[in-house]
């Protein structure tokens, strides 16, 4: 374990999952702390968020990326993560769900190099990390489930990523405040599927988790 993270920092994570209802397995343990690890190492050149003390990161970043999990369990097996910065939540749950394909793509140099050294150093065969904007990107195909955290407003995030789903992708927008006036702003072919307050260990404040559907 990194001096950088400490065995309370471990204590807060287990205890802080299994309040969520997750079991951590000791490899997703030791890969979300050598992430934090990590992003403690490089925010302090990089600026990658800007929750600089390590005692709140545990719950401001690992255990919110892991209060979607839930939801991202009843999904299929190709993830985009939009706009994604420091790797939240893409990084804890390509973690959590080895066996399922998560993109992270971000407009940054800076941060894809970091997240790439994520992908190196923690093994992570199953991420695949995207420096692009993402209206210029294009994949094969669509993805069953896009995500975003703090990136933009709702009717951004749809139009931005209209092209990059379909009608059997959600789209989970990780907000603050339950956003009403963005809501009201969505285009046409978009709708709220669900909307649930997430409880996260350790957080102030509000935390809603948006999921949308693209109309025929």
């Amino acid at each position: 374990m990194s001096e950088a993270v400490t065995r309370s920092h471990a204590e807060e994570l287990v205890a802080g999952a299994h309040e969520l209802g997750i079991a951590l397995s000791e490899q997703q343990q030791r890969q979300l702390l050598d992430y934090l690890a990590l992003l403690i190492k490089w925010n302090k050149a990089y600026n990658l968020t800007a929750v600089r003390d390590p005692d709140e990161m545990v719950s401001r970043h690992l255990l919110d990326s892991l209060s979607v999990v839930r939801y991202v369990a009843e999904g299929g097996d190709r993830w985009l993560d939009v706009g994604s910065g420091g790797g939240m939540p893409g990084i804890p749950l390509a973690i959590m769900f080895p066996e399922r394909r998560f993109v992270l793509l971000d407009s940054n140099g800076k941060k894809t190099r970091f997240l790439t050294q994520v992908k190196l150093e923690l093994g992570l065969g199953n991420l695949e990390v995207v420096h692009e904007r993402v209206e210029r990107y294009r994949p094969e195909q669509p993805f069953v489930g896009i995500s975003s955290r703090a990136f933009s407003a709702l009717a951004d995030f749809a139009d931005w990523t209209r092209h990059l789903g379909d009608t059997d992708t959600r789209w989970l927008a990780m907000k603050g405040v339950h956003p009403e006036d963005e809501l009201q702003a969505l285009p046409a072919d978009f709708e709220l599927e669900r909307c649930h307050v997430l409880q996260v260990p350790g957080c102030q404040g509000q935390r809603h988790l948006l999921i949308l559907r693209r109309i025929s």
